[in-house]
This record gives structure tokens, C-alpha cells and sequence, in this order.
């Protein structure tokens, strides 16, 4: 695909969520979902992660606010792994989850705590560890 929004989308979606989680996706596309994650790709990586506005940090941020007050535990799981690639640091998911729990209710912030908890354990310990998510 000769597609400059495309690439830059591919480029940044890889630098944030790595290379081992974009070559599975893009192995397991089929034809029934090939033109959703070009849409993924193209619009939500090359036209709003790669605007200048904000950092890959405040932006991974941002995300993990919205997927908590949105109960989308899948996504949070993955974003929250993405923050080794964006600089977010543990303590700005544990003040993201606080603000989040105060505007999107503490059960919500509640649930993600647990899971950013697993993810971060995973991370810190690398070896032997599955995410409990």
C-alpha cells in the first residue's frame, strides 16, 4: 500500500504498541476485518497519534483514562503494556486511574488498578510470567 497517512499510522501504531503485537495483527487479518484495521491504522494512528498537540506519553495517558471509564479491559491491557513505549511511567497510570476514579467511578478505576497491577508485575518480571488479564 502507497498510502503516506498509512505508513505514518504503521510507523507510530509499531513505536507504541511494538513491533511483536503489530506483526501478529497484521498476521491475523483476513479479508472480513482488512479494511478495518487499514481504517485503525490510517486514522486512528496516522492522523491523531501523529499529530503534534500532544506527546506519545500524554496521549497513552489519555487513552488509558478512557478505556478504564469505558470498561474496554482488553484495550486497557494493551495500552497499559504501551506505556514501555511511551514514557508513561507506573506512577502516572496510578494518578490517571485516581483522576479516573474520581469522574468515571471508583468500581471502573477499581477493576483497572487490578489490571494495570498484573501488567506492571508482568513487566517488572518479565521472565516466567503470563499476564493474568
Amino acid at each position: 500500500m502507497n498510502d503516506k497517512l498509512y505508513e505514518a499510522g504503521m510507523h507510530t501504531r509499531r513505536m507504541v504498541l511494538g513491533d511483536t503485537y503489530v506483526d501478529r495483527t497484521e498476521a491475523n487479518k483476513t479479508e472480513f476485518d482488512n479494511e478495518f484495521q487499514e481504517y485503525i491504522t490510517k486514522n486512528v494512528w496516522g492522523t491523531i497519534w501523529t499529530r503534534p498537540g500532544l506527546t506519545h506519553r500524554e496521549r497513552s495517558l489519555i487513552v488509558i483514562a478512557l478505556l478504564t471509564a469505558l470498561g474496554q479491559d482488553e484495550e486497557l491491557a494493551l495500552h497499559i503494556r504501551a506505556t514501555q513505549n511511551t514514557g508513561a511511567s507506573a506512577d502516572d497510570i496510578k494518578e490517571v486511574l485516581l483522576q479516573t476514579a474520581v469522574y468515571a467511578g471508583v468500581p471502573a478505576a477499581n477493576h483497572a488498578f487490578k489490571i494495570a497491577k498484573n501488567i506492571l508485575s508482568d513487566l517488572a518480571n518479565p521472565a516466567g510470567s503470563e499476564s493474568k488479564t
